[in-house]
Parts: structure tokens; C-alpha cells; sequence
């Protein structure tokens, strides 16, 4: 039984002590309400004040059950109140208030919807990039386990396919929202909601089945990823690294699935870095892998100071429109 618990049992008893010697002065000595409450806080508060009245004998062994019962309570009372400010439940509330002011002040964040393992790899990577953003996540099981994850973490214990949670999460000031919730229902619904709240944020949402891309995309979703996919192309990949493109692009041909496509970096890209072009927020692709001019050895989640150079080959899931503005990117500048 955690301290919070105990304190609010403690709580209760005392003040079923109290009731209970409120009514016992009352109909063994026919005292009046006050005097017979006032008689009872002060006995078992041990405050050494006169009797109100004189006591029968009757009254006198109430008074003696109460001293008993009344300060061993109190005691047990001071004992879980201790216990309750020691385990940082106390502090941990003060957290909570100073979070949801956070939570209120939040502008161009991210809305994590779901704290699973997924949403944490999500949550993850958002800190080390110090974007702001706040998780949903509906099983207060896993708060402990959102805390750990770093200083500046901001999460809220809700469903988050109610619009009245999505409200505390500020999506309506959101920049964009992630479902990656474990169910494609879950995640329908919560990007519905979201979308009728803010219908200019960009969505992604996790798909599981593998005919729910077409009926994500179709209720407001900008981008979807399938992890049973992109996981079968890791593997199929790490096997056959020639025909890398061809096999995601086969594997990728599911109902409203974004094709693979690669494009061949120019000489107005060559000499920068892929952080510093900033291809994901101009175009909205994710490059995923690169393959060297030189060497034409594949790089899979080429980092952020990758430098590129003339004919090195990006790859990403894109739909024609974002090809060609990343093909100007990377050719014309």
C-alpha cells in the first residue's frame, strides 16, 4: 500500500473517531453537539484542557476509549503523512502542476500519442533534438517509465482519442501529431479528433494491419508507416544490399503506401550536410539510406552531419510531389 493510500485511510478513521465521540458524549451525558465535539478534539489532541462538564462513569470510559484509540490514530496518522512527503508523493504533485503550466504554454509542439515502446523511441529521439512536444498516454502503469526518460519530459495520463484530452495537449497550437498507439483503431480515432481540432498540422500514424494505410490516410493522416514493413525491409535489406531499392519498393507496394524513391545528389547539394539542408521540414521526406558515389556501400540512418557529395544516392518514402522538390533541392539548390 503506497503512503497515499494509508494517509487518506488514517484520514477517514479520525474522522470516524471523531464522529463517534461526538455522538457518545451526546447520548451518554446529553451534552449539547458542540460541547460534545469540542470535548472530543481536544481529548484526542491530548490539548489538557478542563472538563466541559462533570463526567459520569460512563462518560469517563468513553474518554479513556477515545484517548486510546484517538492518539494511537494520530500517531499512525503523523507516521503516514511522514512516509507520504519521504516517497516524494508530495513533491511528485507539485511536478504534476508545475508540468501541466508547461503543458498550457506549449506552441509549434508535437503530440505524442501513445507511450509504448514505440512512443518512447519517438519521445527519444524528440529530446535529443530539444523539439518541444507532449505524450498521451492512456496507462498510468507507465507513467514511472515516461518520467526516467529525461529532464523535460511532458506527458499527460489520458485516452488520447478524446478531444477533451487532446485539448490538454494543446493541439490546437500543435505543429504536428504521431499515433503510435498500438491499435490502428486507437490511432483513427485519435488523429479524427485531432484533425477536427487543427486541420493544418501534419499527422503521421502508425499502421499494424496491413490494409489500414488507405483508411488512415483516407481520415486526415499526411504520412503512415507500417512497423511489421519497415522491419521486414531492415531485414531483407541487411541480406540483399544490392537490390535494396527494388526490395522496398516492392515491399512497400501495399494499399496506400508511399513508394521508395532514390534521388541523385547534385552539385549544388555536395559539401553539405543533411542537418544543415533540412530536407524532412522543406519536403517532408525522411531519407532513410544513402548510397556513397564512391564506394556504392548503403548507409542506413545516415546521420544529421553526413556530408554529402556528387552522385551520392538518397532514398526515402515519398510520395511524386516531394521527389521533385527534393530533386530541386539537391540539383538545383
Amino acid at each position: 500500500m503506497s503512503a497515499r493510500d494509508r494517509l487518506k485511510k488514517i484520514l477517514i478513521v479520525l474522522v470516524g473517531i471523531i464522529a463517534f465521540g461526538t455522538v457518545g458524549y451526546q447520548l451518554v451525558e446529553r451534552w449539547a453537539f458542540f460541547d460534545s465535539l469540542y470535548m472530543t478534539v481536544g481529548t484526542i489532541s491530548s490539548v489538557a484542557f478542563e472538563e466541559i462538564h462533570p463526567l459520569s462513569r460512563a462518560g469517563r470510559w468513553l474518554t479513556i476509549v477515545l484517548i486510546v484509540v484517538g492518539r494511537a490514530s494520530v500517531l499512525y496518522g503523523i507516521g503516514a503523512f511522514t512516509a507520504f512527503c519521504v516517497e516524494g508523493d508530495l513533491s511528485h504533485l507539485w511536478e504534476k502542476r508545475r508540468m501541466e503550466r508547461q503543458i498550457a504554454a506549449l506552441r509549434d509542439h508535437i503530440v505524442v500519442c501513445g507511450g509504448g515502446e514505440m512512443g518512447r523511441h519517438v519521445v527519444r529521439e524528440l529530446l535529443r533534438t530539444r523539439r518541444p512536444f507532449v505524450c498521451i498516454e492512456i496507462d498510468p502503469g507507465r507513467e514511472e517509465a515516461l518520467r526516467k526518460l529525461g529532464e523535460g519530459m511532458l506527458y499527460i495520463i489520458g485516452d488520447a482519442t478524446t478531444s477533451d484530452v487532446l485539448q490538454r495537449a494543446r493541439v490546437e497550437t500543435a505543429r504536428g501529431l504521431v499515433a503510435c498507439m498500438p491499435s490502428d483503431k486507437d490511432n483513427l480515432f485519435a488523429l479524427m479528433s485531432a484533425h477536427e481540432l487543427n486541420a493544418t498540422m501534419r499527422i503521421v500514424s502508425r499502421a499494424v494491419a496491413y490494409d489500414a494505410g488507405p483508411k488512415l490516410v483516407k481520415a486526415g493522416a499526411d504520412a503512415v508507416v507500417s512497423v511489421n514493413t519497415i522491419g521486414a525491409l531492415r531485414l531483407a535489406s541487411a541480406m540483399v544490399r544490392p537490390n535494396v531499392v527494388d526490395l522496398l519498393d516492392a515491399m512497400l507496394r501495399a494499399p496506400g503506401a508511399t513508394r521508395v524513391e532514390e534521388v541523385t545528389v547534385g552539385r549544388a547539394a555536395a559539401g553539405q550536410t543533411l542537418g544543415t539542408m533540412k530536407l524532412q521540414e522543406r519536403t517532408g521526406v525522411i531519407v532513410f539510406a544513402l548510397r556513397e558515389a564512391a564506394t556504392q556501400r548503403h548507409v542506413f540512418n545516415p546521420p544529421p552531419d553526413r556530408v554529402l557529395e556528387t552522385g551520392d544516392v538518397l532514398m526515402g518514402c515519398a510520395a511524386p510531389e516531394q521527389v521533385a522538390a527534393l530533386q530541386r533541392i539537391v540539383t538545383e539548390g
